[in-house]
């Protein structure tokens, strides 16, 4: 194992998530906490080693030694993590966590390390390099001694935060760090806790770090005993569903789409995004494995969130949105970081919020009506909502968008977001129907049917036989796979099952679909160069369409595989680079993880899922 004190960031599967539900914390194989932003998940970072280097900012806690093996887990179905690291001298486990924001309690972000001596002595280093504004800005650090409380204050304008342990670390001769070391014997417990205040004259009272530890599994086990899933592979889907849960914002709802920003989707490359923020499709997808498994209280949150947030003119809906609603997401380039082993550009904000998606329209309407059907009474604000967004969607639906990949490209008509049209309508359709909601279902009933001709016209490629990824064009895309998913077609229609079948053979390799074909020609729809990591969602909705078709054997074959290529506690990122074996893409990744759930749900739910009730 290399010399974890000097490396630089670890592979992208190498990390861990915690979470308090309002941000996030990775920590990597080698004891290094590397990615922290406070105190929400969209704040600039205090650790940042993930895009850069020791400079950016970081959280050691390691054996000095060279360390023979790690050994993690979670505690249960929870987000307390624990690393057993094995040196000659002995073993130690690091407990780390993140007591959960819950009920609306005031307390600030905090992160909580305990080291425990399992056998022999071991020599450990506490390395603490704290970086306010991605790794820009060096704080004022001083030791604060009070009459019961001795601790470390770090400052740097409005960013401030308080570290408190059992070995404090000094300052470092040369250097802007701090760092202790020490031994820990075994049976013998040391703790740290580092918070977040918006009082640094001040600061909260200082916590007992082992108590806080215990809230945060006695969270985690409350919480998954919700969760109704008795089918196959449970590990995968309950550990699945507590990422989605982490990656959702208490005091809003919101869930973002991963923690982090600018991990690249081509090791090296320029596709680096921003990814703190919560996309509408992405969140209307959580809800619906949320809702799939028992986490109602969830889905009725993001439906306030999403009632909160698009308020207002429905001409003026954004695609995504910041975690308290907030529009403006100005997209900017952080120049003083290097970027992922060297992936740069290193972006904050996202150009995307402005782009027009029109898939997202049918996304919002389907996720709403299945709320209906599965019991969520609708409201009179949330019903004038959907109107509003429809009323938008008759005037807009003809033009041509950038996709559900977000290409920087030119606008197209894309298949997927023609079909997510007469998704919305398709569903508008069915409140009036079924749910005796008002509306005019007549127009609604004309232009469902309008689209719908128009995709199977001008979508379908006969000398291809396939859907395409636009009109005219030629270059396939996998989200047609989706078709039958959201009951545009039943599964086994032979357009259906000939798309599978051209999918399988451009955009499959092994068990790993591509999104669309990234190479020179006319491919560059997307605007951008380079290759990028199979997409992982993209992978599981094969698993979907399989099943759908009648391939249901192959289907579950292929899911257990897919489950299998999660890292060692569980976690997925966006994508997967099948050459080198390696994540890629920001990380953990929601898009991949409820794409695992509603496969779960597909393959083996108890109950109706999404794809069998909306199957015409």
């Amino acid at each position: 194992m290399p010399d974890h004190h000097d490396a630089g960031p670890g592979r992208i599967e190498d990390y861990a998530l915690l979470s308090d539900l309002r941000t996030a914390a990775l920590v990597g194989l080698d004891g290094s906490v590397d990615w922290l932003c406070l105190p929400r998940f969209d704040s600039p970072s205090c650790f940042a080693r993930l895009l850069g280097d020791d400079n950016a900012g970081r959280w050691l806690l390691a054996p000095t030694a060279a360390v023979t093996s790690v050994k993690r887990r979670y505690r249960d179905t929870t987000l307390v993590l624990e690393a057993e690291f094995e040196t000659v001298d002995g073993v130690v486990r690091v407990v780390d966590a993140m007591p959960p924001h819950a009920d609306g309690s005031a307390d600030e972000p905090r992160l909580v390390r305990v080291v425990e001596g399992v056998s022999g002595n071991v020599e450990m280093r506490l390395r603490w390099v704290l970086r306010f504004a991605y790794g820009d800005s060096t704080p004022w650090v001083r030791r604060v001694k009070g009459d019961n409380d001795e601790h470390i204050l770090a400052v740097a304008g409005p960013h401030a935060v308080v570290l408190r342990g059992d070995r404090l670390p000094y300052r470092v001769h040369g250097q802007r760090a701090h760092e202790a070391v020490f031994t820990v014997a075994e049976g013998q417990r040391l703790a740290w806790t580092m918070e977040f205040t918006t009082t640094p004259d001040s600061p909260a009272a200082a916590v007992d770090p082992h108590q806080e530890i215990a809230r945060t599994e006695r969270f985690w086990h409350d919480w998954q005993a919700r969760i109704t899933y008795q089918g196959p592979h449970q590990e995968a889907v309950r550990r699945s569903l507590a990422t989605l849960k982490a990656l959702t914002y208490a005091p809003t709802g919101g869930i973002i789409a991963a923690p982090t920003t600018s991990l690249p989707e081509a090791l090296g490359g320029e596709r680096n995004w921003d990814y703190r923020y919560c996309w509408l499709r992405d969140a209307t997808l959580t809800l619906l494995a949320f809702d799939s498994f028992g986490c109602t209280r969830e889905a009725l949150a993001w439906r306030s969130w999403l009632l909160r947030a698009v308020a207002g003119d429905p001409a003026d809906l954004q695609i995504m949105y910041a975690i308290d609603g907030e529009r403006h997401l100005l997209e900017w380039e952080v120049d003083w970081l290097p970027g992922y082993h060297g992936a740069t550009p290193v972006r904050v904000g996202n150009a995307a919020f402005r782009q027009l998606q029109l898939d997202v329209y049918g996304e919002v309407m389907d996720a709403l009506h299945l709320a209906r059907e599965r019991g969520v009474e609708e409201s009179a604000e949330s019903w004038a909502l959907q109107r509003g967004l429809l009323r938008h969607l008759e005037e807009i639906w003809e033009q041509p968008d950038k996709g559900l990949w977000e290409v920087r490209g030119p606008d197209r008509f894309f298949t997927h977001s023609r079909v997510m049209i007469w998704v919305a309508f398709d569903r508008a359709v069915r409140a009036v129907e079924q749910d005796g909601l008002p509306g005019p279902v007549e127009r609604w009933r004309e232009l469902r049917d309008a689209v719908h001709a128009e995709v199977l016209a001008k979508g379908w490629n006969a000398d291809l036989g396939a859907f395409t990824q636009y009109y005219g064009g030629t270059d396939l895309d996998a989200a047609t796979l989706l078709i039958p998913a959201v009951g545009f077609l039943p599964g086994d229609d032979p357009r259906v099952v000939s798309t599978i079948a051209a999918v399988e053979r451009t955009l499959k390799h092994g068990d790993l679909v591509d999104r669309y074909t990234t190479s020179a020609g006319e491919s560059s729809v997307d605007g951008l160069s380079g290759h990028e990591g199979s997409f992982l969602a993209c992978s599981f909705w094969f698993a979907d369409a399989l099943a759908l078709s009648g391939r249901r054997q192959e289907a579950e074959a292929m899911f257990e595989r897919l489950a299998a290529l999660a890292n060692d506690i569980g976690l997925l990122a966006e994508e997967y680079d099948g050459g080198a074996g390696r994540f890629t893409g920001n990380f953990p990744q929601a898009f991949s993880h409820l794409a695992l759930v509603n496969s779960a749900a597909v393959l083996f739910g108890d109950t109706a899922c999404r794809h069998e009730a909306n199957r015409r």
